[in-house]
């Protein structure tokens, strides 16, 4: 609880420019917030194996464990090489950089924090990448909205407690965003169980380590008519 203040303002002080609403342009904010406070993971195998993924210290920001990223790949083996993907909710970014680090044509990152995705272009950068990687400061919903690009491989690892699963993946599935025959990684609550999948859809592997669960799904190669 915040201990009580005077609610009394002082006037700002002469030739000071009074603050806008919002505070700092977006580029500012997340500059700010990247180097306030650091985290890293590091990148387990392929070209960038053993170097360090950097992202800032915020709520809610989850990335993926080392040991199950270890074994999610070993899950996708040879699927990863040239394939285009989607990381949805990016945060950190460890699943789409991983995947370029082993192979992947292209990664598209979706996120929505202004400060992760400042440390995700800066991340790309140093790893010389922008040329295969590409960062979208949105929120998950606005960018299904936006003209669907279909990917070989989806990383759908969204914040727990919200359904976000179960709110996503349809529109996912019937709005064309995965290749037939493509794959989707899944992580939720191990509470959740294995999440319900589309129609389409047909579960191949599903784990738990912890409070976590995840799972790896592909899109059937013939998919119902729309």
């Amino acid at each position: 609880m915040m201990a009580a203040v005077n609610s009394a303002k002082k006037p700002p002080p002469r030739g000071a420019k009074p603050s806008k609403p919002g505070g700092l342009k977006p580029s500012a904010r997340g500059a700010k917030a990247v180097t306030a406070g650091r985290q890293s993971v590091r990148v387990i195998a392929g070209a960038w194996r053993g170097r360090r993924i950097e992202f800032p210290d915020l709520p809610g920001l989850r990335p993926t464990l080392d040991r199950i990223r270890e074994t999610l790949f070993n899950w996708l083996q040879q699927e990863v090489s040239n394939a285009r993907c989607l990381d949805l909710f990016a945060g950190s970014g460890a699943l789409g950089l991983e995947a370029l680090s082993r192979g992947a044509r292209e990664a598209v990152f979706v996120e929505q924090a202004v400060a992760a995705a400042y440390a995700l272009r800066a991340q790309l950068a140093r790893f010389g990448a922008t040329g295969r990687g590409r960062v979208v400061e949105m929120g998950a919903r606005r960018f299904l909205a936006t003209p669907r690009e279909p990917f070989d491989l989806l990383f759908v690892d969204p914040p727990f407690g919200q359904g976000a699963l179960a709110e996503y993946l349809p529109q996912i599935a019937t709005e064309g965003w995965v290749k037939p025959g493509g794959l989707v990684y899944l992580e939720c609550e191990r509470s959740v169980g294995t999440p319900e999948l589309p129609p389409s859809w047909e579960l191949l592997k599903s784990k738990t380590a912890g409070e976590v669960g995840y799972h790896l799904a592909r899109a059937k190669a013939s998919t119902p008519e729309r």
